[in-house]
């Protein structure tokens, strides 16, 4: 059965927009005219598509659909252009998902030299940038997870590791004795209210977690700072700790541990000049910033 391409790109103006009444207004049509649309669209794949809250969410097969929806507009933009129909001032857009510590450390590097191509960023964790790919709501990630997306290509970029650290007057005060014993009362510093990193990084060392004395700061740089000014210790990228560490800003709190996340790119299986460029810059730019596969 086809998917009449005029209701698959009403779906995702109503997913983007956010309602029924917005999606009409941007594509110069009645609301009326979108819900029958989104209707017929359901009736014909036998399927609901969205969940009528505020705003519109799409259901799981919602997010197929919009899914299409998105790398369908990118496959025409690119044969617009290869035809020479842009539109004067249209920019080539790549939408991508990378995590912050990549974004603060090596990821930006990628982006520079490359001709004719604007990014949009979304800043998410590893471990949930996938989920933006499986949404529809980006065309590429920086993951944790090997496991493609349906519809995505994966590729390896290489290891990011991460140094325990603090400030050498906070270790000489708070991390003393046995290191396991230490971090559970030691103040520490987390990104947010989700991570789980310096908590499993206890775990690992045999213990219950990291202290209940936390602080939130949800920026890679104001991480690595808030470490560096002593209000706590952390799991500090190894390209951010090390300069701190010759400086003697910082220490490590053992020497011989560490821990090492992989990093993967994924991509929409898309033959498309703009999302290969991005793909072959940040694969490579990898190559030279993280230990390898």
């Amino acid at each position: 059965m086809e998917l009449p391409l005029d209701q698959v790109r009403t779906l995702l103006a109503v997913v983007d927009e956010g309602t029924f009444d917005a999606a009409a207004a941007a594509l110069h049509v009645t609301p009326s005219a979108v819900s029958q649309r989104v209707k017929a669209l359901e009736q014909r794949t036998g399927r609901v598509l969205l969940q009528r809250t505020k705003p519109v969410q799409p259901t799981e097969s919602g997010e197929v659909l919009v899914r299409f929806a998105r790398q369908l507009a990118r496959l025409e933009r690119d044969a617009r252009g290869e035809l020479g129909m842009s539109g004067a001032g249209e920019p080539t857009r790549v939408s991508v998902a990378v995590n912050a510590d990549s974004l603060a450390t090596w990821f930006l590097t990628a982006l520079t030299g490359l001709p004719q191509v604007f990014v949009e960023l979304r800043r998410e964790d590893e471990d949930h940038t996938a989920a933006l790919l499986r949404e529809g709501l980006v065309m590429a990630a920086v993951t944790s997870s090997p496991d493609p997306v349906p519809g995505c290509s994966v590729r390896a970029l290489g290891r990011m590791r991460y140094l325990p650290v603090a400030a050498p007057e906070f270790a000489a005060e708070w991390v003393t004795g046995e290191l396991v014993v230490a971090l559970a009362e030691a103040p520490v510093i987390v990104f947010d209210r989700v991570d789980d990193f310096q908590d499993g990084f206890v775990r690992r060392l045999g213990g219950a977690g990291a202290s209940a004395l936390r602080h939130y700061v949800p920026t890679s740089e104001g991480f690595v700072d808030a470490v560096t000014a002593g209000l706590g210790w952390g799991m500090v990228p190894e390209a951010q700790a090390e300069p701190r560490v010759r400086e003697g800003r910082l220490v490590r709190l053992r020497d011989a541990l560490w821990v090492d996340v992989p990093l993967y790119w994924q991509q929409w299986k898309l033959d498309s000049p703009a999302l290969g460029a991005v793909a072959e810059a940040v694969v490579r730019t990898a190559g030279g910033a993280l230990r390898r596969p």
